[in-house]
């Protein structure tokens, strides 16, 4: 999105809207998030509980009463998010744009389309609405914080997972060697492979099992690593968010809207206006 896309115009009703709406540092934004993540998880459960037959016939008009509630509260947020803004036209375009429109056509769209697979794809769509979790002020900046210690680690968890590559190919060949001529299951090297990462990963389908003596102390071994393959790069990434989360906050560029700026910040990262 380029600069002043979704920047606020000068003081107003609409900066007042666009800070409650946009901004997730102050009282009147935090309750709004709060607010519109309780709408949000009220419309997916209620498309959840709709995909039940026994429940959408019973409750046919409670479902339908909710979802046009929701779906008008949407279209008003929607509108608000337009007015406030001081290019609506962008702000319609950008994904988080499009998820919001997204959130709202499903139930006029159920209107003009016959009842049948059409209207499950429409009731599919709904759920699209989770996404707008997301572009929450307090949910964005969580978010930042998360990708920006994902990126900051990126190298050490490459060479781990260089690693377990290496082991699951080691794993894979010895019980091949081990258990090949004595047990079918273990036909192949890639069969072998994918037994060590379903085992590794702790995931243990029980499809292919070894049975001899040393194959059952090798899958032993095995389950024991597995728990290494968990810990190792959550706590990679783990370390890496506490030192993020120092360092960020959730104020909104006033020309970009993009947050997660560190604390000392004067200029925002992402377009290089001012805080």
């Amino acid at each position: 999105m380029k600069n002043n896309d979704i920047s606020p115009p000068p003081r107003s009703l609409r900066t007042h809207i666009y800070e409650i709406i946009f901004e997730s540092d102050t009282a009147a934004g935090r309750n709004f998030d709060v607010a519109l993540f309780l709408f949000i998880i009220i419309s997916i459960v209620v498309v959840l509980f709709e995909s039940v037959e026994t429940y959408r016939i019973e409750y046919q008009v409670f479902f339908r009463t909710v979802e046009w509630i929701l779906t008008i509260i949407f279209l008003i947020e929607y509108i608000l998010r337009l007015y406030s803004v001081r290019k609506p036209l962008h702000y319609a375009l950008s994904f988080y744009g499009i998820i919001d429109l997204l959130a709202i056509l499903p139930s006029f769209l159920a209107f003009f389309v016959a009842a049948g697979q059409s209207l499950i794809v429409i009731r599919a769509l709904r759920l699209l609405r989770v996404f707008r979790i997301f572009k929450l002020g307090s949910f964005m900046a969580q978010g930042n914080v998360i990708m920006e210690s994902i990126n900051q680690s990126k190298g050490k968890i490459a060479v781990f997972l260089y690693f377990i590559v290496i082991l699951v190919l080691i794993i894979g060949s010895m019980m091949y060697v081990i258990e090949g001529g004595r047990n079918e299951s273990f036909d192949s090297i890639p069969t072998s492979i994918y037994w060590a990462i379903v085992t590794l990963t702790t995931v243990g389908y029980g499809d292919i099992t070894p049975s001899t003596n040393i194959g059952k102390f090798m899958s032993a071994v095995v389950m024991i690593l597995g728990y290494a393959v968990i810990a190792v790069p959550t706590g990679i990434v783990s370390a890496s968010m506490i030192n993020q989360s120092r360092k960020v906050n959730g104020q909104a560029c006033p020309h970009c809207g993009k947050e997660g700026h560190d604390n000392d910040a004067s200029f925002c990262k992402h377009c290089g206006g001012g805080l």
